[in-house]
């Protein structure tokens, strides 16, 4: 049994505290108590052991941190490692009640975004781009660029599930969904980092359009790290697309319309 020598003694721990300071084998003298006299309290316990547990998880997964204080992965473009990191008890427990009876909790969030810049970029390049690979010069190039961007800010995002291990993808598999005669499928861009490091769409329009023509193998369709659905190409302005396990998330895009907002202090027409 381990000796709590928080406030005094074992004597003054909650039942329920002393539960988990024997559980864990930890010192209560370690843990600075927030409640009354100073006594440690469960919520004091549960702090410590999520602060024990990340810290190696922190060292191991030390990225170079830019300005802003975002995570940067630095993986090399093209790179396909992986690193598997142990759920601890307390995380699995979090995890096991919260998926209950859902495979999987789910959280939408809805942002509107000015696509002013992406728009005038697009229509400066939209002919020579075609003249030169034969297609047009689409939306999802951008949403798949902004995407990459976000994950390597955002590793966990980019990251999977396997029983109790956190599996974070050093590559980005963007799974790109795509209506068909046959329904919905969602060919995935291998190395979509590469393809964007090099500033090349081309490759992407001819496999989405091979894809459309139901042309596809198993291996393309499965395995991807992150998926983008558009809904707008239905007029849907807002929706909850169903998340592609066993990813972590899933970015709804949706109809780009004209609208009135206001521009420092100024009421405009954006899109």
């Amino acid at each position: 049994m381990t000796e709590a020598k928080a406030g005094g003694g074992a004597e003054k721990l909650a039942p329920s505290v002393r539960r988990l300071v024997e559980e864990h084998k930890i010192d209560a003298g370690a843990i600075p108590g927030s409640g009354r006299d100073g006594r440690v309290t469960k919520g004091d316990v549960l702090a410590h052991l999520s602060a024990k547990d990340s810290a190696p998880a922190a060292t191991a997964a030390a990225r170079p941190t830019p300005p802003s204080g975002l995570q940067v992965a630095s993986a090399p473009a093209g790179a396909r490692g992986e690193r598997r990191v142990p759920m601890t008890r307390l995380r699995a427990r979090i995890a096991s009640a919260s998926c209950r009876p859902r495979p999987r909790p789910m959280l939408t969030t809805f942002n509107e975004v000015d696509l002013k810049a992406v728009n005038e970029l697009r229509a400066r390049y939209k002919e020579r781009f075609e003249k030169t690979h034969g297609a047009r010069l689409g939306f999802m190039s951008f949403f798949v660029q902004a995407c990459i961007e976000a994950l390597r800010r955002y590793p966990v995002v980019n990251a999977s599930v396997d029983g109790n291990d956190v599996v974070y993808h050093e590559y980005y598999d963007i799974g790109v969904a795509v209506s068909t005669d046959r329904g919905l499928i969602v060919p995935v861009l291998r190395n979509a980092d590469a393809l964007a490091s090099a500033r090349s769409s081309s490759p992407w329009w001819p496999m989405r359009t091979r894809l459309a023509r139901v042309r596809s193998t198993l291996d393309e369709l499965t395995g991807g790290t992150f998926t983008i659905t558009n809904g707008g190409v239905f007029g849907s302005l807002l929706s909850t697309p169903i998340l592609n396990m066993p990813q972590s998330a899933i970015l709804g895009m949706h109809k780009i319309q004209e609208r009135p907002v206001v521009v420092d202090g100024q009421v405009v027409v954006r899109r």
